[in-house]
């Protein structure tokens, strides 16, 4: 059904003249006639009898009237969504409570008029898909892995650097110290549930392990992180390592201690992706924004992977 036709009916219903809602839509009286007429022939019914002040709608026309009006307001609604700063700020974080996801909220409060959506996806090229089809604007993720490079419509900048620190429980050899060096945690078992082959943070880890002759243990199904902070504080041959800007709530009885890994650090580089032909003025703010952020940046001697994204 041509919404202009209907547009033109509901603009000569409340105007009661055909040379009012002419006037109203900026056309002729004769377009506007020409469009009614259509609109009837299509419906198969008259929508208007005429009288000596203008028109009124017939009982057809009465019966149709309020669905014309909501067949604009679901179109006007319709464009509302794609237009170009109207919609929602679409941007992808791996969990609620990791470090992605509080930048995201540090930038909602620092702009709370911009609306966000946020979403959570599952691995890289899942995400990089969803930008390339438009159903996301951007996405938190660690790039390059070795032998997967971005495609070329795909941008990225490095946003964070954040500290791992290994979790243990409270019987844990390590839990009472202020700090450990990276070469220290060989012979430890250290226990990542989740860390699914194929992602970019399993070959985060694969690379930390090659390189330190870290032992990483990702048997056993991934419950959550709330069954991993159950087993790491009832273990104490266990622990595992967990981002320093990671959000995490357990249970005071569970004695758990967060130790800072040192020399070298091992940070985890996180990128923010998105389209290079995305026009939506939110996502330049939220570049601008995570450009001037200083909060996560580590200090001192570091680690990353030799296929991060460099800065």
């Amino acid at each position: 059904m041509d919404l202009d036709t209907v547009r033109t009916f509901v603009a000569a219903a409340d105007a009661g003249q055909f040379q009012e809602a002419a006037a109203e839509l900026a056309v002729t009286q004769q377009a506007v006639s020409k469009r009614v007429a259509a609109l009837e022939r299509e419906l198969g019914v008259r929508l208007f009898t005429r009288t000596p002040r203008g028109v009124r709608p017939t009982i057809d026309g009465q019966a149709f009237l309020p669905h014309a009006r909501e067949l604009l307001r679901v179109a006007d609604r319709a464009v509302a969504s794609v237009r170009t700063g109207r919609r929602p700020l679409r941007v992808d974080v791996i969990a609620s409570r990791s470090a992605q996801a509080g930048l995201l909220r540090d930038f909602h409060r620092a702009h709370p008029g911009i609306d966000l959506d946020v979403v959570m996806l599952w691995d890289i090229d899942t995400a990089v898909g969803a930008i390339r089809s438009g159903t996301i604007d951007a996405s938190f993720r660690a790039v390059a892995a070795p032998g997967r490079p971005l495609p070329e419509d795909i941008a990225a900048v490095r946003v964070l650097d954040e500290p791992l620190d290994l979790l243990t429980g409270p019987g844990h050899a390590l839990a009472g110290a202020r700090s450990v060096p990276l070469a220290e945690l060989a012979g430890h078992r250290i226990w990542m549930p989740g860390a699914v082959p194929g992602t970019e943070w399993a070959a985060y880890y694969d690379d930390l392990v090659a390189e330190f002759g870290l032992t990483i243990e990702a048997t056993g199904p991934n419950f959550g992180s709330d069954a991993l902070l159950d087993t790491i504080a009832d273990t104490p041959a266990l622990a595992t390592f967990m981002g320093g800007r990671t959000r995490l709530v357990w249970p005071a009885g569970h004695g758990l201690r967060r130790v800072p890994v040192t020399d070298p650090t091992p940070v985890y580089p996180h990128c923010l992706l998105w389209h290079r032909d995305n026009p939506h003025p939110a996502l330049a703010t939220l570049r601008a924004h995570l450009a001037t952020a200083t909060a996560g940046r580590a200090t001192g001697e570091t680690w990353t992977p030799d296929w991060a994204l460099r800065r």
